[in-house]
């Protein structure tokens, strides 16, 4: 009876520590959130923008490295794809709405991602890098060719438009309300995926892969589908990316993109959900911090040092250092 009434209490424990920690996320989360809404009267919107599409572009690849454990070279492919995509019909075609050149940005990328998920799943580790790595170059040549992107001078004059035939996103502060309302879905879509029972899959297969097999599950299967929708969700930043800027640029397609939001997600702290999107808003601000002063030549000088540091000192990043600190010092 007695051991009844310890386990009883025990689960009451666990079931209250679970309600405090989803408060605590909860009042942070509405903190963010409120901080978001108001930073237009405070910070230029472009830059704000800026940094809200590479922060979805973060979060994006997270899903697949901090989550399946896939350590993709190949993302800029998808960044450019819906980039180009959006900003060539947008461009060509006067009766193309901007939210649905948006999308079909985003589709393109997704379909792009299941090549590229098709070819490179079933192989592991650097072979899986080197593969989406090379596909990402033919991807890249072929922007750089073909006669419709504008070559090496890129897309210019992508025209803004109307969201929904109403609202003027030449207007820089409703654009950036645009952004920021694309930035939580593909955040929120991220989260729910992550703590449903499909994200739980895929924690499992980052964790102990030949486990997951032996319990039954189709780990190639789940693998593709991360990465369609990873590899969908970074073309929905591209995509937004270039109506905010309108412009479409071969730097979105180039190997040292990929290489970027690597650093992104492991400076901010992979298998967080918070992390990539701290990461970016770093990153972003630190280049841009850069670029302005005398250090502006030693860009990516810096920034490789900073991932050397991260890797080997902080492995878990910013925000997996934060909260690693309050779990030590809290329990």
């Amino acid at each position: 009876m007695a051991g009844s009434t310890n386990e009883s209490a025990i689960k009451q424990s666990i079931i209250q520590q679970r309600k405090s920690a989803d408060r605590k996320k909860l009042i942070l989360n509405l903190v963010l959130l409120a901080i978001l809404l108001i930073a237009p009267a405070v910070l230029y919107p472009v830059f704000l923008m800026k940094i809200l599409c590479f922060a979805l572009f973060a979060v994006a690849f997270n899903l697949l490295l901090g989550f399946t454990g896939l350590l993709s070279f190949g993302h800029a492919a998808f960044l450019a794809t819906g980039g180009y995509t959006t900003g060539y019909l947008l461009s060509t075609y006067a009766n193309v709405s901007t939210e649905m050149g948006i999308i079909a940005g985003t589709a393109a990328a997704t379909v792009l991602g299941l090549g590229f998920a098709l070819v490179a799943i079933r192989r592991q580790g650097i072979y899986f890098a080197m593969i989406t790595l090379a596909l990402a170059q033919l991807v890249f040549f072929f922007l750089v060719q073909a006669p419709f992107t504008g070559g090496e001078d890129g897309m210019h004059g992508v025209p803004r438009g109307y969201l929904f035939g109403l609202v003027d996103l030449q207007n820089n502060t409703a654009m950036y309300y645009f952004v920021l309302a694309v930035f939580l879905f593909g955040y929120l879509l991220v989260q729910r995926t992550v703590n449903s029972p499909f994200g739980q899959v895929l924690k499992a297969i980052k964790q102990n892969e030949p486990r997951a097999i032996s319990l039954g599950y189709n780990v190639n299967l789940y693998k593709v589908l991360a990465f369609v929708m990873s590899a969908g969700l970074a073309g929905l930043a591209g995509s937004v990316k270039t109506v905010v800027f309108q412009l479409a640029s071969l730097n979105d397609a180039h190997w040292h993109m990929s290489g970027e939001v690597i650093l992104m997600t492991l400076l901010g702290g992979t298998g967080t959900l918070l992390g990539p999107v701290v990461g970016a808003a770093f990153v972003v601000n630190l280049e841009y911090q850069l670029s302005q002063g005398a250090l502006g030549d030693w860009v990516d000088a810096i920034l490789g040092g900073i991932f050397i540091i991260t890797v080997i000192a902080f492995r878990s990043g910013i925000v997996g250092e934060i909260q690693k600190f309050m779990k030590k010092n809290l329990s």
